[in-house]
């Protein structure tokens, strides 16, 4: 049959060319992850109809639940087709062609992997969010992509909105790409569907946020300036708590319409802040917040756990749903700043590979800068910052309050 779809010319031009790894990186608003779910569906339907059998796996570096897949992006690219949507079969868990040959399945790289390429025939993978996928990620699923038949041979495709060169995605892809790698960059101009509100959003931070403007909506780098409040003060690495760790301190931030519930678990050894655990996502409802988090962070109900004081009957109700341990934190003007002054005083902060959100937010947090003079102020922005919130309400009680004559900024 022939079909007309419409998609980004940037995105058409790197499928027309053969190619065994797509990689497709750039900002926010691009269209990408929306074009690639797209495309995802078209190479199913291909495949399946040349009676090609096997599973097409949608992957992210870390994933816990279906909530954190590629999997609703996926559905609403079908149901957005007519004739893809009478071609599969969408039910709450699972989509696959009617006919039984594809199924696709949804998988972290590091956790489960293992589990799925060892019964199933991996015909194609698309991971998003791909500029935290470790090195030994791509070991374990490069091997996998292997199938290949008459007419086709699986492909790799990896979607990802750069933060450093140093990551192992850059590294192998874009910096020393394969020569059977096609790279595309894609950026919200790019994006003939690019909405109205996010235009807004990028116009308020290209003026007001000039310091993060390009990473976040060009694809660029995020480069590290005096700007970052956490530069040069975090990395991010695997560890384990050990005997003497004190700790689990715990912090919950809570959501608005646009902004996650993001909870944290961290621990405190020999002078350095580790986190551990993680738990967040947007328009998360107050009823399910409990168990949402209690997967993310075992053990967190056992334990003390802090948060923001000016939702006290959010507080109240997780006390009686879930949350018996919950307190909520003292505020005072300038007690942003005082928490990040204490977290800045610990000799480093170490932040697990498991909490990608959290490692992302240290990135970007970062200091206002002056339009004008390119000056950094010593506020903060008020951006980026959920899990870093969460993490002040965690160490509230050793917090100092300092008199605002005495309050400066220190930088390092």
């Amino acid at each position: 049959m022939r079909a007309t779809i419409e998609e980004i010319p940037k995105i058409t031009r790197n499928f027309a060319r053969p190619a065994r790894t797509r990689v497709f990186k750039g900002g926010r608003g691009s269209g990408k992850t929306r074009g690639l779910a797209k495309r995802s569906a078209l190479r199913v339907y291909q495949l399946a109809e040349m009676g090609v059998e096997g599973v097409f796996l949608a992957s992210r570096e870390h994933l816990n639940s279906l909530d954190e897949s590629s999997m609703e992006e996926i559905k609403a690219a079908i149901r957005s087709e007519d004739w893809l949507h009478s071609y599969f079969d969408i039910g709450e868990k699972y989509i696959r062609t009617r006919n039984r040959r594809i199924s696709y399945v949804f998988a972290g790289l590091r956790h489960n992997l293992d589990s799925i390429k060892s019964k199933a025939r991996i015909i194609g993978n698309w991971t998003d969010e791909a500029e935290n996928v470790s090195e030994v990620g791509w070991r374990k699923l490069i091997p996998t992509i292997r199938e290949e038949g008459s007419g086709w041979q699986a492909e790799n495709w990896i979607s990802l909105n750069p933060e450093s060169p140093e990551s192992a995605t850059n590294k192998r892809f874009v910096e020393n790409p394969p020569e059977d790698c096609i790279v595309t960059t894609v950026n919200w101009s790019d994006n003939r569907w690019f909405p109205s509100i996010l235009n807004r959003q990028r116009l308020e931070d290209q003026r007001l946020r000039p310091e993060t403007y390009d990473h976040i909506w060009e694809g660029a780098f995020l480069t590290l300036t005096d700007a970052q409040v956490f530069g040069g003060k975090f990395v991010v690495d695997d560890f384990e708590p050990g005997p003497g760790w004190d700790g689990p301190y715990q912090g919950l931030d809570f959501g608005f319409a646009q902004d996650p519930t993001a909870a944290v678990e961290c621990w405190i050894y020999d002078g350095r802040l580790y986190i551990r655990r993680e738990a967040g996502k947007t328009q998360l409802e107050l009823d399910d917040t409990a168990d949402f988090i209690g997967h993310r962070i075992p053990g967190f109900a056992d334990h003390v756990a802090r948060a923001d004081s000016a939702r006290p009957e959010s507080i109240s109700f997780l006390r009686r749903h879930g949350l018996p341990r919950l307190e909520a934190v003292e505020k005072w003007k300038g007690s942003v700043e005082d928490g990040v002054a204490f977290l800045k005083s610990f000799a480093g902060i170490i932040i697990h590979t498991d909490c990608p959100q959290t490692a992302r937010e240290f990135r970007l947090y970062s200091y206002k800068v002056d339009r004008l003079s390119g000056d950094i102020r010593p506020d903060i922005v008020d951006a980026n910052n959920h899990f870093i919130d969460a993490l002040r309400y965690a160490v509230a009680p050793m917090i100092k309050r300092i008199e605002p004559a005495r309050r400066v900024k220190v930088s390092f």
